[in-house]
């Protein structure tokens, strides 16, 4: 028993691997957001504290400009909906699914995310756009969690 667990951490285990990578992918798009919102922030010249400010012609909104704020609330749902995906498909990677169907989940979830980046926050389009996107993305998340949970109840 202890060596299967091991080896469900394992690079060489195919769904240990995928989930690895596409964390990793996941990681890489929220902090490219930052930049998102810094482009916004400075394109703009429009920023959130005194302090913060370039030059006198600098404004300070502590409400916030909408084109500084779109991408600011898609990184804040990142940070709602990612790390329930990294926990919940960490402990999908213990009930040792079928390794295609875990790629083909994590692939999903990834391409979801960034989906929803790009339709929220780069190129805005209409709904149910986003709501598809951010839909997909929480489905799978669910899906994870109940399989775990019925796997080891």
């Amino acid at each position: 028993m202890a060596s299967s667990a091991l080896n469900v951490w394992s690079v060489e285990n195919p769904t240990f691997r995928a989930y690895a990578f596409y964390s990793g992918v996941l990681v890489i798009k929220m902090l490219g957001m930052v930049f998102l919102i810094g482009r916004q922030r400075f394109a703009k010249n429009v920023f959130m504290n005194p302090e913060d400010k370039l030059d006198k012609n600098s404004k300070v909104l502590p409400g916030g400009d909408p084109d500084v704020e779109r991408p600011r609330r898609a990184h804040l749902n990142d940070l709602e909906n990612i790390p329930a995906f990294w926990v919940a498909g960490l402990l999908y990677c213990l009930t040792n699914p079928a390794p295609a169907l875990a790629l083909n989940l994590f692939r999903a979830y990834t391409g979801a995310r960034i989906m929803h980046t790009i339709v929220y926050a780069v190129v805005p389009l209409p709904q149910p756009s986003r709501a598809i996107a951010w839909a997909v993305g929480y489905g799978i998340t669910i899906y994870m969690a109940v399989t775990t949970v019925m796997h080891f109840a």
